[in-house]
């Protein structure tokens, strides 16, 4: 009698288990429709005037959701969308041995065929991320404040996408072959769509401006250059978040490390401000040490700084100066220097 109650118990308790895998499995088949349905449901680009943002990495993952692996999606969704981005700048910027991974459909097939499989956990928790952000509304809100802010007009065409190497971020070649990878698993996601989207938009803004400028190959034009594109950010996010947050997503003690060291580092690093080849200890501190124990870029931060200097002297909004000033004249007229001393 005892021994058929334990088999009795035995084979409730196996039910049970099933029963409580069979849900689980069933949750997650769930949760996996509704992924896709919403991916489905994300446009696949958004244009506001002349920049174009093209969501490539939607095809990328809708591509395996059938039987088979829908090759003619990576053709037509996926490759001609953004022709110049796969033929010039990625077949360039990888070399010859590569070129054909990216300037031929077939090399595109290949190995898009193959990529999303094999990171398939982390390419759909990145893509969640996105999805949570609501990402047409953001990239939309992003546009439209952008062009609200800046009187310039820009032409960019810009792409999500996975790729098989990883070496853009974000960044591109030109304006119309612009990327933000999304398989660079060092990228804060959150931070790059949220508030590092206007800093690269800026760039596209304040750089052809530049052409003319005396010393706009100078480590000096690099240093206004991206501490413009963060100044740019902390205004276009209305200053809801810190000005360290703007400056590479610093905590406040990286930035109180700056400060701390705001003297020396001017006095060290501004003999290069003329320097034209770009490997210097301003630009590639990695390199040359001068501060190893700076948290973050310095040239990003010291550009910030100067562009404070003068929004400081010339009112709040005289930061929209620097799209026409030089950036010799964005220095003098910062007094930066003879805040320093």
């Amino acid at each position: 009698m005892v021994k058929s109650h334990i088999v009795l118990i035995f084979g409730v308790l196996l039910i049970f288990l099933s029963c409580k895998q069979e849900r689980k499995e069933l949750k997650n088949i769930n949760s996996e429709w509704i992924y896709i349905d919403k991916l489905k449901n994300v446009s696949d680009s958004i244009k506001v005037e002349d920049i174009v943002i093209k969501n490539l990495f939607k095809s990328q993952i809708l591509a395996h959701q059938g039987g088979d692996f829908d090759s003619l999606m990576i053709i037509e969704k996926v490759y001609k969308p953004h022709l110049k981005l796969w033929n010039n700048c990625y077949a360039m910027i990888f070399g010859e041995e590569n070129a054909s991974k990216f300037n031929t459909e077939k090399g595109m097939i290949n190995w898009n065929k193959t990529l999303y499989p094999k990171n398939k956990t982390f390419f759909d928790a990145r893509v969640r991320k996105l999805l949570d952000l609501n990402l047409d509304a953001t990239i939309q809100y992003n546009l439209d404040q952008f062009h609200k802010l800046v009187p310039y007009k820009v032409k960019s065409t810009i792409s999500i996408l996975f790729t098989p190497i990883t070496g853009i971020l974000f960044g591109g070649c030109a304006n119309d072959q612009f990327s933000i990878e999304l398989n660079y698993k060092e990228q804060d996601i959150e931070y790059t769509i949220e508030k590092g989207f206007s800093h690269e938009l800026n760039h596209l803004a304040y750089e052809p401006l530049r052409e003319n400028d005396p010393k706009k190959n100078t480590a000096l034009r690099q240093t206004i250059d991206e501490g413009f594109a963060c100044y740019f950010t902390w205004v276009f996010l209305e200053k809801k978040i810190s000005k360290f947050e703007a400056v590479e997503n610093m905590i406040e003690k990286e930035w109180n490390w700056y400060l701390k060291n705001e003297k020396e580092i001017f006095n060290k690093l501004s003999p290069f401000f003329e320097d034209e080849s770009g490997d210097n200890p301003l630009l590639r501190n990695e390199k040359y040490q001068l501060f190893p124990n700076a948290p973050k870029t310095l040239y990003y931060w010291l550009g910030f700084r100067i562009v404070q200097s003068y929004v400081n002297i010339h009112g709040q909004n005289s930061w929209r100066d620097l799209y026409e000033l030089n950036v010799q004249e964005v220095l003098e007229k910062s007094e930066y220097e003879d805040y320093i001393n």
